[in-house]
C-alpha cells in the first residue's frame, strides 16, 4: 500500500437511515461534497456503529463483501454492493499502533451499512482500500477516544480515519408520523455535544457520554455516539472543527457530521 504525504482530516459521518443509500439528497450529497473537498485518501479506516465486539477487531480480506446488516427495505437496497478493496497493511498497521492492547484480525467481516452507504456517496467509484475497526462496547467513552489518540499518526500518511454514527439515535422515540420537531432532549444534547468538539473540551465530552441526564434518552446503547469519539480522539491540538452537516430527523435521529482539522 503506498500511503501518500498530505495529511488527512478526521471525519465524523452522521449516517441516518440505510435508505440513504438510494438517495440523492441533501445529505449524501453533503457526504460527496466532504470527499471532494479533501486530498484523495490512499486508505480509509472506518469505525462504524454496526460492528461492535468484544475486544477490538480490524479487517483483513483482500476483498471485504458489502454486509447487509438490515432487514424490511425494499430489494433495490439489498441489490447494491460497494466493492472497495481491502488492505491487510493498513490493517497490521493498526493492530501495531494500537498495541499493547488486543486487536485480533478479522478476514470474515466486510463492510457493514454503516460503512458502504457513506462511501457509495463519498467515493462512488470503491476504488480506495477500506479497512474496519470494530467498537468494543464492553470499554467506556474514555477508551475510545484513547484508540482515536493512538490512531492519529495514520492521518499524516494519507489515511482518512472515519467513524458512521449518529449523534442522537432512538429508533424507539422516532416520530413516524411525519412531524419534524425534535426532542427537547434529542436538541439540548447534540448542541451540547457540538459545544465541547468547538471547545476541544475531551473531558466535557466524556462527560456528557458517561453522566449526562438527556444521555440515556439520546442513545439508549452507546453504539452510534461512540464512533465519534474515535474521530474526536483522531483529533490533532489545536485543529478546528466543522459541521458539514446537521439536523435532527424524525425527532430522534441526529444527522450532525464533523470535519476535524485537514491538510493545514
Amino acid at each position: 500500500m503506498s500511503l501518500g504525504p498530505l495529511r488527512m482530516p478526521a471525519v465524523f459521518f452522521g449516517h441516518g437511515s440505510p435508505m440513504l443509500a438510494l438517495d440523492d439528497g441533501p445529505y449524501p450529497r453533503a457526504w460527496r461534497g466532504i470527499a471532494e473537498a479533501l486530498p484523495r485518501p490512499a486508505a480509509i479506516l472506518m469505525v462504524s456503529a454496526h460492528w461492535c465486539t468484544q475486544g477490538l477487531r480490524v479487517t483483513g480480506a483482500e476483498r471485504p463483501a458489502t454486509i447487509h446488516d438490515f432487514h424490511g427495505f425494499p430489494p433495490e437496497l439489498y441489490a447494491l454492493s460497494y466493492p472497495a478493496p481491502g488492505s491487510a497493511a493498513l490493517g497490521e498497521r493498526v493492530r501495531d499502533l494500537l498495541s499493547p492492547l488486543p486487536v485480533a484480525a478479522d478476514r470474515q467481516w466486510g463492510l457493514d451499512h454503516g460503512t458502504w452507504c457513506v462511501l457509495r456517496h463519498a467515493y462512488p467509484a470503491a476504488d480506495i482500500p477500506v479497512v474496519q475497526l470494530s467498537l468494543d462496547l464492553t470499554q467506556p467513552a474514555a477508551f475510545h477516544l484513547e484508540v482515536g489518540r493512538r490512531l492519529r499518526t495514520l492521518r499524516e500518511s494519507g489515511v482518512l480515519i472515519a467513524g458512521s454514527g449518529n449523534v442522537v439515535h432512538n429508533l424507539r422515540a422516532m416520530r413516524r408520523d411525519g412531524t419534524a420537531s425534535a426532542y427537547p432532549w434529542a436538541t439540548r444534547f447534540e448542541t451540547a455535544v457540538r459545544d465541547a468538539l468547538i471547545a476541544s473540551d475531551e473531558d466535557a465530552l466524556q462527560r456528557l457520554v458517561d453522566h449526562d441526564p438527556d444521555a440515556r434518552l439520546a442513545n439508549p446503547t452507546p453504539e452510534h455516539l461512540l464512533p465519534l469519539l474515535v474521530a474526536a480522539g483522531a483529533r490533532q491540538p489545536g485543529e478546528a472543527v466543522a459541521f458539514p452537516t446537521s439536523g435532527i430527523d424524525m425527532g430522534s435521529i441526529s444527522m450532525l457530521s464533523c470535519i476535524f482539522g485537514g491538510n493545514d
